[in-house]
């Protein structure tokens, strides 16, 4: 791996990896039309037309049943993320192309009235997203998340929230009306507060200390919030798991998760080289934490394992996590859902 090889600002991953699915491969000279090298790829949309848009989660390690992603592909272009192999079910790279080239659901809020009142639906949480972030870039434009949100309201089903990007302040209109209610959730993810780190590891997102503010404004605004501290990386992000806690609860968090690192499929290759291209004088030994983490497998597969991972290291990031919430969100809880609320045909509500 060359550290010297031409960077792509801007972009978490650093190339296209091979799609496991097919069995050619283009591999581009890297130093092929040098000159242009530094301009970043451009978005791509293509549109998808599903039949259904809840997903039923059936891993033991997720604690919800059902999910959405109006978008496959993520803009952010966080290097750590597990959803990047599953572009290659689209025909698409789990690099560049993942951050690029992105899947866009645009009947989605249609599919979902339509699942809520199908006769078979048993009104529960369904989380948006749990694989790519809701209101990544491309949300500002195509407002599919908000126009989700209005469905939830309008059945008056309850609906969890991931996401590390401060737009989802754009729609407190509606969330605070699904907060009243007692059908809101919603979760941001804090992975670092060193502005540095964050630049090439999450390139698109909003920065630490924008995120702890839109924490802050949705729990003003009545709509309760915890924080995903994940994932956790030995020798990168670890260290801040106290400060991630204390700020966090400082700024309304009711609740706090983690995970660590897993470099599931492609994935590891791609962290890998971005790893020593950025880290060069700690890469070793990051990788080999990461490795410890999963029994010498960064691609973890095994449910129970994966998302703690195991060892000395894992408990020690699990104690300094817990002691840390102890302390600062003690007695704190996020409000359970109201199941009541459901209406099977819908009820006509103006935003």
């Amino acid at each position: 791996m060359d550290p010297t090889t031409p960077y792509h600002k801007g972009r978490g991953a650093q190339q296209n990896t091979p799609n496991r699915y097919h069995k050619t491969y283009y591999e581009q000279d890297p130093w092929e039309n040098a000159d242009e090298l530094p301009v970043a790829p451009s978005t791509q949309l293509f549109y998808e037309n599903p039949q259904k848009i809840i997903s039923v989660n059936k891993s033991p390690d997720i604690p919800f049943d059902y999910s959405i992603n109006p978008y496959q592909g993520c803009e952010h272009g966080c290097i750590y993320c597990y959803a990047r192999p599953s572009h290659e079910y689209w025909g698409f790279s789990a690099g560049w192309d993942f951050e690029s080239k992105i899947v866009v659901k645009k009947a989605a809020p249609q599919l979902l009235a339509k699942q809520l009142s199908a006769k078979n639906w048993q009104v529960a949480p369904v989380m948006l997203s749990g694989n790519t972030d809701p209101y990544q870039p491309l949300e500002r434009q195509m407002k599919i998340t908000r126009e989700l949100l209005k469905v939830f309201a309008q059945f008056g089903n309850p609906v969890g929230i991931i996401t590390k990007n401060s737009l989802v302040l754009r729609d407190l209109d509606i969330l605070s009306d699904l907060a009243v209610e007692g059908l809101v959730h919603v979760m941001i993810s804090l992975t670092t507060l060193d502005e540095c780190l964050r630049q090439v590891m999450e390139p698109r997102t909003a920065t630490g200390a924008k995120r702890l503010e839109t924490i802050e404004q949705l729990t003003a605004a009545g709509v309760p919030v915890g924080v995903m501290t994940a994932p956790v990386i030995p020798s990168l992000n670890d260290h801040e798991l106290p400060e991630l806690v204390k700020q966090a609860a400082a700024h309304g968090a009711l609740t706090a998760g983690y995970t660590v690192v897993r470099l599931n499929g492609a994935l590891a290759e791609l962290f890998k080289d971005w790893l020593y291209k950025n880290f060069p004088d700690r890469a070793d030994k990051v990788w080999k934490q990461i490795a410890e983490l999963h029994d010498g497998n960064v691609g973890d597969q095994r449910f129970g394992t994966r998302m703690k991972g195991e060892g000395v290291m894992a408990q020690s990031i699990r104690q300094l996590f817990m002691l840390a919430k102890g302390k600062y969100m003690k007695d704190r809880q996020l409000p359970a859902f109201d199941l009541n609320r459901f209406r099977k045909n819908g009820t006509l509500r103006l935003f």
